[in-house]
C-alpha cells in the first residue's frame, strides 16, 4: 500500500465538499493533511473533526502560495480548488475570466513548480489534479471553465514526462456531476440550483471522489493510475446540437 510510502498530503479546495472529503480520508489513512481554501470559518470546522492543519489563503495570491508551499514537504498533492462563471468568451467580463484562469490553471502550474523539484530530490511523490468532464466534452456555456481544465488535463499529461525515471506518480481524476455547492455558486441561487441540479438526481458524492482518489494512492509505489473517470450511472457524455435558420435570423436580406 503506498499509503505508507507518504507522510504529508496538500489539498486545495478543502473547505468545500469535495477538498473536504479528500482531506477527511487522507486524515483517515494517517496522513498529515494541509487544508487550503479561502473560507477560514469552513477550514476551521474541518480541522475541528479531523486531524488537519487549515491555511486560509487565496491560491491566486502567487507569491503567498508559493512562500507556504516552500515551507512544507509535501508527498501527496491533489489540486482540487476551482471556480466557473456560468456565460461565454464574450458575456463573461475580464474580472471573470482572469479569476477561473488564477484559480483554476494559474494557481496549479505554481503550486506543482513549488512542491516538484523536492518530490524528485526525494525520488516519492503523488501529484492528483481533478479536472471535470468539460475539459474533454463540451456543453453550452461556462466556456472559460472548458478551457482552464482542458489546460490541466493537458499539463498532466506533460509532467507524466517530466518526472519519468523518478518515482513521482501523476494521476488526473475526471469527474462528471457530483453533489457539490458548485451549482449555487455558478447560477447564483443556491436553493433554485439544489432543484435543477441535485433533486431528483442519483449523482455522485464527494466521498465518492474521495475513495477513487485514496485507491490511486493505495495502488503499489509501482503502478500509476494515471486517469480516472467517474460519472454516475444515470449520466451519459456526448450529444450534438443542430439549429436551422434562415438568412433573415442570420442579418441576411430577403
Amino acid at each position: 500500500m503506498a499509503f505508507s510510502d507518504y507522510k504529508v498530503a496538500l489539498v486545495t479546495g478543502a473547505s468545500g465538499g469535495i477538498g473536504g472529503a479528500i482531506a477527511e480520508r487522507f486524515a483517515k489513512e494517517g496522513l498529515t493533511v494541509h487544508a487550503v481554501g479561502r473560507n477560514e470559518e469552513k477550514l476551521n470546522e474541518l480541522a475541528s473533526r479531523i486531524k488537519c492543519i487549515p491555511h486560509a489563503i487565496d491560491i491566486s495570491d502567487t507569491q503567498a502560495y508559493r512562500k507556504l508551499l516552500e515551507s512544507l514537504q509535501v508527498d501527496v498533492m491533489v489540486n482540487n480548488a476551482g471556480v466557473d462563471h456560468k456565460g461565454t468568451i464574450h458575456t463573461l467580463s475580464p474580472e471573470q475570466i482572469d479569476a477561473q484562469v488564477d484559480i483554476n490553471f494559474r494557481a496549479v502550474l505554481h503550486g506543482i513548480g513549488a512542491v516538484l523539484p523536492g518530490m524528485m530530490a526525494r525520488d516519492c511523490g503523488h501529484i492528483i489534479n481533478i479536472t471535470s468532464i468539460a475539459a474533454a466534452y463540451p456543453f453550452p456555456s461556462n466556456t472559460i471553465y472548458h478551457a482552464t481544465k482542458a489546460g490541466v488535463r493537458a499539463l498532466t499529461n506533460q509532467l507524466r514526462l517530466d518526472v519519468l525515471g523518478r518515482r513521482v506518480r501523476v494521476t488526473e481524476l475526471c469527474p462528471a456531476r457530483v453533489a457539490t455547492e458548485i451549482f449555487g455558486k455558478v447560477h447564483g441561487n443556491p436553493e433554485q440550483a439544489q432543484k435543477d441540479f441535485v433533486e431528483g438526481y442519483e449523482l455522485l458524492m464527494p466521498e465518492d471522489i474521495a475513495d477513487a482518489i485514496a485507491n490511486a494512492v493505495a495502488a503499489p509505489s509501482y503502478a500509476n493510475v494515471s486517469f480516472i473517470e467517474i460519472l454516475p450511472t444515470y449520466q451519459a457524455l456526448g450529444g450534438l446540437e443542430f439549429i436551422r435558420h434562415t438568412a433573415n435570423e442570420t442579418g441576411g436580406k430577403d
